[in-house]
């Protein structure tokens, strides 16, 4: 009776909404013992740090100062990159390109069934967390959601059997597909052809060609290219640049979902809005100067310089 009721739910939940509801209200019971199952963990991991030796905490506080100082200058040269970038971007007339907003999540949950890579994290939809929402630490990308609660939801790692995602080579803008091998550590590119300029070492970086993930952020690092010269096709494999079984703090992505028809015409508006304003100003301007009153000095000025004035009398 069990499992006829098991087959026919999991039937439904395939293929109807029906049991949405009820899926959001089990995933609202159950956040609380999510966070009752962590508090051993938290409580041992404070009562640790609490009797760590002075000694230690020292060497750590000169070793965060040192990484302090070498973020910083990163930073510096990040700012000036992203200047520039900016006025770039102005003088090709191109809209501003606004910083992605993101929203730092905490791991609470990992699936246990392993041919599936899944996590849970403690942000839902009161979050304002969608579908499809990029994830990513602070090494790379790490995935997308595919389920949202109201209070959590469920991520797909990149290295899940079932998931790709368009990405280039950051060398030479290689476009190319990086599927999961169900494999936490591995990834593999599909279709590269055999000539392909890939190499071991690049980096491959997200293309923004899906419109699911913004392009630019780091996916992998390629580790081997093996070329067959009977084969069309040569296999490349690479490695997550994420710590996909080790990051514990994520970050959600908000970035910008417009279709390029909406950015296209967002711009094109804006550029119509900017060159009126500006005609407008020019106008003013016109007709300020219109209106000013000559002094006499001008008027002598715009004499030509050939003609004199007849003096009173000179006639008589």
């Amino acid at each position: 009776m069990f499992a006829t009721l098991s087959v026919a739910l999991m039937a439904v939940d395939a293929r109807l909404d029906t049991l949405q509801p009820i899926r959001d209200r089990l995933g609202m019971l159950v956040t609380p013992f999510y966070g009752i199952a962590g508090l051993p963990e938290r409580l041992w991991s404070g009562v640790t740090q609490q009797f760590s030796s002075r000694s230690e905490l020292l060497a750590e506080n000169e070793k965060l100062k040192a990484e302090t100082l070498l973020m910083q200058r990163r930073l510096q040269r990040l700012a000036a990159l992203t200047e520039q970038n900016v006025r770039l971007r102005e003088l090709l007339n191109s809209a501003a390109l606004v910083d992605d907003r993101v929203l730092v999540a905490e791991l609470i949950g990992v699936d246990p069934n392993p041919y599936t890579h899944r996590l849970l994290i403690d942000k839902g939809e009161r979050d304002g967390v969608f579908l499809g929402q990029p994830v990513l630490d602070a090494r790379g990308l790490m995935g997308q959601v595919v389920e949202v609660l109201p209070y959590t939801a469920r991520v797909l790692l990149l290295t899940d059997s079932t998931h790709s995602i368009p990405v280039q080579v950051n060398r030479n803008g290689l476009r190319a597909i990086a599927s999961g091998t169900g494999n936490p550590e591995r990834l593999e590119l599909r279709y590269v052809a055999d000539t392909a300029d890939i190499k071991a070492g690049d980096l491959l970086v997200s293309s923004g060609l899906g419109q699911r993930f913004p392009a630019g952020y780091p996916v992998a690092t390629v580790d081997e290219v093996i070329r067959d010269s009977g084969q069309p096709f040569a296999i490349v494999r690479a490695i997550p640049t994420a710590a996909l079984n080790r990051s514990r703090y994520l970050l959600l992505v908000f970035s910008d979902r417009r279709t390029p028809e909406e950015r296209a015409n967002d711009s094109a508006l804006a550029q119509e809005q900017a060159d009126r304003q500006l005609a407008e100003e020019k106008k003013e301007q016109g007709e300020a100067a219109s209106s000013k009153p000559v002094t006499p000095v001008q008027q002598g000025a715009q004499k030509k310089p050939g003609v004199q004035e007849t003096p009173r009398g000179a006639g008589r």
